[in-house]
């Protein structure tokens, strides 16, 4: 196990669950048990789905350079003067269709939460206590500042930070790697940090989606004529400018087809929730399934491969929305396939993806 450079401590009277070294005196601060942190770190989730909950949510996500990379100049007062004082509305109106109303939460702080609780029980099942498991957004709460001072606090020397997202692009992966790097730039002592790479074509990742498809089509009646893996879109020039997201998309559903067996014929790459007046990856996914039902698919599944957790975008957008131009075009039964959330075959997946992160840190 790793050994945490407290062979000399000796329990601290003031906080029971911390430790003090022994050469050091009595006034020395408590210093934890070191330990290594794994964060798992999602895209966000409004607080609430009221209008000022909404709007800090949006605001947040939206000022974000990384997602929204116009000059500020031109951004921020379209942004505040009209965008924020419209879309709060509609956005919370989406969100509300879609609430965790028992818990009062989002679907995707829900099943993020899930997912670090399964996590971290197969991890101190193999580590015991040495490795702390925890979770943080990008936006809203819990924070990624917060997650990270915490697991500090908690004796995490170092810590792996895995985005989940399994294609790379700047405004999901970097965006989040980069408000970590922030946290630690506002911090006297820095634990180490380790961020997990795209693992849009891990054989545990592909092999969980295919799953996920297999389950799926057991259960219906009709097999559909087609499956649309329907990735989150970007504006284009991203991809001519170097971003890899657009050829991991591709290569992810590559891998999926191969897995199953499937023809190109039974698949279909296409992208979502096109944002503003420039052109984005296409097909776009809306009018690819209103194409389809035109052209004679009218059993069709759908499911959003890089999308590690059901949200606003799955339950609400593609449910609904995508859904509904389908079916206005002919289109006669529509099956969405969940994210693999925290099904057991994607915590599998995570579990490995941090066994090899944790290499050279820690042993068995």
């Amino acid at each position: 196990m790793y050994d945490a450079q407290m062979t000399e401590a000796k329990r601290c009277p003031v906080h029971p669950g911390e430790d003090r070294l022994t050469h050091a005196g009595s006034d020395h601060p408590a210093v934890a048990k070191a330990r290594i942190g794994v964060i798992l770190a999602n895209l966000g989730t409004p607080d609430n789905t009221d209008y000022w909950s909404m709007r800090r949510y949006l605001n947040e996500f939206l000022s974000d350079r990384r997602v929204i990379d116009y000059s500020p100049w031109l951004w921020q007062p379209l942004l505040q003067l009209i965008i924020l004082t419209k879309r709060p509305f509609s956005s919370g109106e989406a969100y509300r269709g879609i609430w965790n109303t028992e818990a009062d939460e989002s679907p995707l702080l829900t099943t993020t939460r899930a997912q670090a609780e399964k996590l971290a029980t197969d991890l101190h099942a193999a580590y015991g206590d040495d490795v702390v498991v925890d979770f943080c957004m990008r936006y809203g709460n819990p924070s990624t500042p917060s997650v990270i001072e915490k697991m500090k606090d908690q004796g995490c020397e170092r810590i792996v930070f895995f985005p989940l997202y399994p294609q790379y692009s700047a405004p999901t992966t970097a965006t989040a790697n980069d408000q970590a790097f922030r946290t630690l730039m506002r911090m006297n002592w820095q634990p180490s940090i380790r961020t997990v790479p795209a693992y849009y074509d891990h054989p545990l990742y592909i092999d969980a989606l295919a799953k996920s498809v297999e389950r799926t089509y057991a259960t219906l009646d009709t097999r559909p004529d087609i499956l649309v893996t329907s990735y989150h879109g970007v504006p284009k020039r991203y991809l001519m400018e170097g971003d890899p997201y657009h050829c991991q998309c591709q290569k992810t559903t590559r891998l999926l087809k191969e897995r199953l067996g499937w023809n190109d014929t039974d698949i279909r790459v296409t992208f979502q929730s096109k944002f503003g007046p420039e052109e984005w990856l296409q097909p776009y996914t809306v009018e690819e399934v209103a194409r389809l039902a035109e052209g004679g698919k009218k059993n069709l599944a759908i499911m959003a491969p890089a999308f590690s957790s059901d949200c606003v975008e799955t339950l609400e957008e593609i449910n609904e929305e995508i859904k509904e131009s389908f079916e206005h075009a002919g289109g006669e039964t529509f099956t969405y396939i969940p994210c693999l959330n925290d099904d057991d075959a994607h915590i599998e997946m995570m579990r490995a993806i941090v066994d090899r992160e944790l290499s050279g840190w820690i042993s068995r």
